[in-house]
């Protein structure tokens, strides 16, 4: 009798563990079913993403030509293309516009280089910039200066690592014209020449992708809003409908935050992809990487906690862990473990091979060697790790940095609460208290 109960419970445990089995090569199988729709939505995504191009001819529109405003905040820009930047904003073909650009309290050459490009050309005007008022981040400031003593009806913001073309200005305006669009923001192409930028910018071009499809952001009966801040266009009435730089004071991710209140307010907002026009590094090794995202990357979690968190476990799940078990099996399966190992290996290397083909199709579009679509499972690690240290030091209070500041410690500006509600109600950034 004793036996008989010993062998019924070997069986019912050796059941137990292959139903559990048996569940777990079904969900990795979904998972691959998953890619598989991801292939296909980025597929769609890419297709739909027709470039911008430069226009051939000269400035056509009859009448006046509207005045056009460049406003550029640089800080400690030395090391960067800070004059070449500055140099393709002069050499636009475009035949009415200034260019404002700001040293936002520079500790290097920056103030330095951008007045001797100035008395080079007089359509450059140099502010330098004040000291930050309670309740404000550096960039939103820097832009709100150059706002002040801008004079055109049109708004260009940039950042002073772009590399514009000379039919640029141009063929923003005629594209702004022609389709009574209120805004327009064009998305550059984006250089990655070093291992860890090919690594991780795709995988960060690849989540924008599949959150924010550029027909969503253009039809303006959907709420999904992308400002790129290297360049947004903006008509000036629009801009201060919504309170100018002042609406996003304390918003690191400013850019974003003003394409919701935009399209929010009613303005027509148009998102391209214009790789003619514009381009930029954003970045040029890890730690600026690191750095970079750190600062950006909770905004992008609406400065949610739980949702940051949860965020990071389910991209490790989806994105990372397949690589891991499929690795896992192949040992098991070399080491005579057992050919039950082949069933979990087969979906899990399944879901890898998807995920190389996916991102084979973005690294071609960013320019990126195909090899480099090998390390999605290490490019999405990456992203995780970044959230995940972004939203911990933020949420304690210890802030991150930026090109020499702190930004949202705990005795300084705030993030923005979670928001929740529509555009229209969205509350400011919490003052610094006393």
């Amino acid at each position: 009798m004793r036996g008989l109960i010993c062998s019924c419970r070997f069986y019912t445990d050796h059941m137990l563990a292959l139903n559990s089995f048996d569940v777990f090569v079904g969900l990795t199988w979904l998972t691959a079913l998953l890619w598989l729709g991801s292939m296909f939505l980025t597929l769609r995504g890419v297709k739909r993403q027709k470039p911008l191009a430069p226009l051939k001819q000269e400035w056509s529109e009859s009448g006046a030509t509207p005045l056009v405003s460049i406003l550029v905040p640089a800080r400690n820009e030395e090391r960067r293309v800070l004059e070449r930047s500055i140099q393709s904003m002069l050499a636009q073909d475009y035949p009415s516009f200034e260019v404002i650009a700001v040293n936002d309290r520079s500790s290097d050459r920056t103030s330095e280089i951008l007045h001797s490009l100035a008395r080079c050309d007089s359509r450059l005007r140099v502010i330098d910039g004040r000291e930050l008022p309670a309740g404000w981040l550096g960039k939103p400031h820097a832009l709100q200066q150059a706002l002040e003593v801008a004079s055109a009806d049109w708004i260009l913001a940039t950042d002073a690592d772009m590399l514009f073309a000379r039919g640029a200005v141009r063929t923003a305006m005629e594209h702004a014209l022609a389709g009574d669009y209120d805004a327009v923001t064009l998305v550059p192409y984006i250089e990655c020449l070093s291992f860890w930028e090919r690594v991780f910018m795709p995988t960060f071009g690849w989540f924008m992708l599949m959150a924010m499809p550029m027909e969503r952001v253009n039809d303006p009966r959907r709420a999904e809003a992308v400002g790129i801040g290297g360049f947004f266009f903006m008509k000036r009435t629009s801009l201060e409908s919504v309170g100018g730089y002042s609406a996003v004071r304390a918003d690191v991710a400013e850019d974003l935050r003003m394409a919701t209140l935009l399209k929010g307010s009613g303005a027509r907002l148009r998102i391209d992809y214009a790789p003619e026009l514009a381009r930029t590094r954003m970045q040029t090794n890890l730690q600026e990487i690191w750095e970079g995202f750190t600062k950006n990357l909770f905004a992008g979690a609406k400065f949610s906690l739980p949702f940051a968190v949860f965020s990071s476990v389910a991209v490790f799940l989806y994105a990372v862990a397949p690589a891991l078990l499929w690795t896992f099996c192949l040992l098991m399966i070399a080491s005579g473990s057992g050919v039950e190992w082949t069933r979990l290996f087969v979906p899990a290397f399944v879901v890898w091979l998807v995920q190389v083909a996916t991102f084979a199709v973005i690294n071609r579009n960013w320019g990126i060697p195909f090899v480099y679509a090998l390390t999605v499972p290490l490019g999405h690690a990456l992203f995780i790790l970044i959230l995940l240290n972004s939203a911990f030091k933020i949420a304690a209070g210890r802030g991150v940095t930026w090109k020499g500041r702190t930004l949202y410690d705990r005795a300084g500006v705030r993030p923005p609460r979670p928001q929740n509600k529509t555009s229209a109600e969205l509350p400011l950034a919490d003052e610094p208290k006393n």
